[in-house]
C-alpha cells in the first residue's frame, strides 16, 4: 500500500497543480517558464559560492589541515566525551554534506557500519545540518547581510545534535 501510494504521489501532486491552474484559468505553461527562468537565476547567483565552499572543503581536506585540526582539538573533544574519530565528520558537516558522506564512508570502511563510532557518525549526519552552507546559500541568494541569531542558533542546535547522537549510541 505505501509503495503505491509513494508511487502515485507525484503524479497526484503534478495533476492537482495542472487542475487548479486550469481551474484559476491560469496561463501554466508560461508560468512554469517564470518559474524555472527564476531557478536558473537564482543559480546563477549563488554557483560562485558553491564554488567556493567545495573549493574550500577541498583544499582543507587535501592539504591535511583537517588532520591538524582534529589532533589539536582532540583533548577538548575527549571532555565532552566524542570520539576522536568523530572530530573531523562535526566540522566538515558544518560546511559541506558530500564531504561529510566521504568521511562517513571512510568511518564506516574502517571501523563498520554497526559499530558504536559507525552509528554515532550516522545519528551525527542526520541530526545536524550544514549550517554555514545553508546560510551562504539561503542568506545568499535573497542577498541578507545581518544574519543576527541565526549563526548562534545553528550552532547550538547542531551541538545539540552532535551531544544527542554520543548520548543516544553509548558512552
Amino acid at each position: 500500500m505505501i509503495l503505491w501510494f509513494s508511487k502515485m504521489l507525484l503524479p497526484l501532486v503534478i495533476s492537482y497543480v495542472i487542475a487548479f491552474g486550469l481551474i484559476s484559468r491560469r496561463p501554466i505553461f508560461d508560468d512554469f517558464l517564470d518559474g524555472a527562468k527564476n531557478g536558473i537565476k537564482t543559480v546563477a547567483d549563488i554557483l560562485p559560492t558553491l564554488i567556493g565552499l567545495i573549493t574550500a572543503v577541498g583544499v582543507v581536506r587535501a592539504s591535511g589541515l583537517l588532520d591538524a585540526i582534529t589532533d589539536i582539538s582532540a583533548g577538548a573533544a575527549g571532555l565532552f566525551h566524542i570520539p576522536q574519530e568523530l572530530v573531523p565528520i562535526t566540522l566538515v558537516r558544518l560546511v559541506s554534506n558530500s564531504a561529510a558522506t566521504g568521511l562517513l564512508l571512510d568511518l564506516f570502511r574502517q571501523y563498520g557500519p554497526d559499530s558504536r563510532i559507525g552509528m554515532a557518525a550516522s545519528v551525527i549526519m542526520s541530526s545536524t545540518e550544514t549550517v554555514f552552507y545553508c546560510l551562504s546559500i539561503y542568506f545568499g541568494s535573497v542577498k541578507v547581510r545581518r544574519t543576527r541569531y541565526t549563526v548562534p542558533g545553528a550552532l547550538i542546535a547542531t551541538a545539540a545534535g552532535i551531544a544527542a547522537s554520543i548520548w543516544i549510541t553509548g558512552k
